[in-house]
């Protein structure tokens, strides 16, 4: 009897080991391939949601999706998508919804449907164009490569905030009078600016779509209100960038924090 006892826990123990060998095998895991390396680093325009052609400017602003590397932001002609993606084997994706800003903007249905793509897409396919899928294997979005202009090439120039991140104050409140702009000399890698009171200038570095700003060093007027510290402070938090046409946005993380247009 006790052998038979031995003989069937031995086999449990075998059977129960096998379980836990397939598992593994079978969990998905974060993956570097050929097929990641193009995906990430570059920004992707929205070509087509649901079977539907997407105009090549939502908003006057181009439509796109960017990935770093556990990051994307997105823009389909309004608001700024931040979150979080995961590559997997296989080609799996998984996004996690991340923050959006709140504007008003006259088109809002490519946007909608773009952060629906987001929350429903379970793999893609890159074959030039780039196919986000469903669990079905359905497409449900198609995205094109947008040519890599000199990435850092694309801050050049001045820009004004529209948006700003964080305070309690509505942006009017905070800059009734003059809005903060930032403008970019690549060739010095300096910038300069008014704070909304107070003329500043300091330096900036960038890799990829990696930006840090240097100490900034401002005139000393008085100024009212708390804009131009608000400014100032969340600049210096900023690590990542995405310039879509005329639109600069600097992000925190995952987390738009300021927006600019091109004056």
């Amino acid at each position: 009897m006790k052998l038979n006892q031995i003989l069937v826990m031995a086999t449990l123990i075998v059977g129960l080991s096998s379980c836990s060998v397939f598992k593994k095998n079978t969990d998905h895991k974060n993956v570097s391939t050929t097929e990641t390396m193009q995906l990430t680093g570059n920004k992707w325009q929205l070509i087509e949601v649901d079977g539907k052609a997407v105009a090549e400017k939502v908003n006057g602003r181009t439509p796109y999706i960017a990935f770093m590397d556990s990051t994307y932001s997105a823009n389909a002609g309004c608001n700024m998508l931040n979150g979080g993606v995961t590559l997997l084997d296989n080609n799996k994706i998984k996004f996690s919804q991340g923050i959006s800003t709140m504007m008003a903007c006259p088109e809002f249905e490519i946007e909608q449907a773009l952060s629906k793509v987001i929350i429903n897409a379970d793999n893609y396919k890159l074959d030039g164009t780039l196919f986000m899928l469903n669990q079905g294997n359905k497409t449900v979005a198609k995205f094109r490569l947008i040519p890599a202009e000199t990435t850092e090439q694309s801050l050049s120039g001045t820009w004004e905030l529209d948006y700003i991140s964080g305070p309690r104050i509505a942006f009017a409140g905070l800059y009734p009078n003059t809005k903060p702009t930032i403008t970019f000399d690549i060739d010095t890698k300096k910038v300069s600016g008014n704070g909304s009171c107070n003329a500043y200038n300091g330096t900036f570095k960038t890799e990829n779509n990696q930006i840090s700003f240097g100490p900034v060093a401002s005139t000393k007027m008085a100024c009212e209100g708390s804009g131009e510290d608000v400014y100032f402070n969340t600049l210096g938090k900023i690590n990542t960038y995405s310039v879509s046409g005329n639109t600069l946005t600097l992000i925190v993380g995952d987390i738009a924090m300021m927006r600019f247009h091109k004056k």
